[in-house]
């Protein structure tokens, strides 16, 4: 039988692509061993700037799980309504976090539009699925701090930012209970996060920010990728086009203010108390000297002169004790981490070009 070919295309990608800047910030962000999840309800709810402050600047394993994906919103660059305009906002998001570095996660919850209360929402999405996906979403990611956009308590105004919170609020404890779908335990494993904050903000009218809040400069600058997160938020919050929402680029001071709503106590920092180095589990400080020595010696004019010691490190990180509490989802993690920056480092690039762009008339024939 004759081979068909339906599609043949040209093809050129450069792979792994990254100056030396991007390269040395990838190698802090080996080095750091720690993860933080934000949670709303729709695309373009999301805080890019501090979303860019935990990935780039704290050097975090940072994913936001967005619980619809906009299906209900405004169109304003076309005609696409519904699941069509859904697909588009799905891939705004995913440019969005291209550009601030953190990762995208979805619930299967619909979005119908304005909602005028939780109760609503929960009717019409069945609160217990979308409780399960978001524990499950906390159960694979592992985060050490959960981030909540909207409170439980209504200041958000859309029904579906209340639930959001509703929703986040009780998972943080159900993630870490194995009685709570404990059918999802046959693939991941429990899991809990350190403490919950609500991210409080003062929009218009609505101020819910107070002088007592743990508070957060998220506006510094990076002067490796020469730029200020004010700057990186502005030209992720520009992704989301379907909704208007782009922004000017703005540097400077830029406070976040954090109000705890569960877990330990923090008073100077999201993080207090919680070791994200190498460190936190046993038998790693050399793996923790062995990339502090990396980057150290790390030379942006031949950054190829860092894969030997890029290979020893991939190789430590494999060598890790599985066994050990939480290893092996950051031995898988940093593994792949590791081999990305070893590319890069290589400079390694690929070029395929097919011989005939379309098939001919006679590979469907017959």
């Amino acid at each position: 039988m004759k081979r068909i070919f339906l599609l043949s295309i040209c093809l050129i990608s450069q792979l792994y692509a990254q100056n030396s800047a991007e390269i040395l910030q990838s190698l802090k962000k080996l080095n750091t061993v720690g993860s933080v999840l934000y949670i709303a309800a729709h695309p373009d709810d999301e805080n890019t700037r501090l979303l860019a402050y935990l990935a780039k600047e704290r050097n975090l394993r940072t994913g936001y799980l967005s619980l619809t994906r906009g299906d209900g919103g405004q169109n304003l660059i076309g005609k696409e309504q519904g699941e069509a305009l859904g697909l588009i906002r799905t891939q705004e998001l995913l440019a969005a976090r291209r550009i601030d570095g953190a990762e995208q996660f979805f619930t299967r919850a619909n979005d119908f539009g304005f909602s005028k209360n939780p109760e609503e929402t929960f009717s019409i999405w069945n609160k217990d699925s979308i409780l399960a996906d978001v524990v499950l979403a906390i159960r694979k990611f592992k985060p050490d701090v959960i981030i909540c956009r909207f409170p439980t308590t209504g200041e958000g105004g859309h029904g579906h930012h209340t639930a959001s919170a509703i929703l986040a609020l009780e998972a943080f404890d159900a993630a870490a209970d194995a009685k709570r779908f404990p059918e999802q335990l046959a693939y991941t494993q429990v899991w809990q996060a350190k403490r919950i904050f609500w991210n409080t903000f003062n929009f218009g009218t609505t101020n819910t920010t107070a002088p007592d809040q743990l508070k957060i400069d998220v506006g510094v600058f990076n002067p490796l990728l020469g730029k200020s997160y004010g700057e990186i938020a502005a030209e992720s919050r520009s992704m989301h086009k379907s909704q208007g929402f782009g922004s000017a680029k703005s540097r400077g001071e830029s406070i976040e203010y954090f109000k705890l709503l569960k877990g330990d106590s923090a008073k100077k920092d999201l993080f207090d108390g919680i070791n994200q180095t190498w460190t936190r589990f046993a038998e790693t400080a050399s793996l923790q000297k062995m990339i502090d020595s990396c980057i150290a010696n790390f030379n942006p004019q031949k950054p190829e002169n860092s894969v030997n010691n890029l290979i020893r490190i991939y190789k430590k990180i494999n060598s890790l004790n599985d066994s050990i509490t939480d290893v092996d989802y950051w031995k898988y993690k940093k593994l792949i981490e590791c081999k990305e920056i070893i590319l890069a480092c290589t400079g390694l690039w690929m070029e395929a070009i097919a011989d005939n762009s379309y098939p001919s008339f006679e590979d469907f024939a017959g």
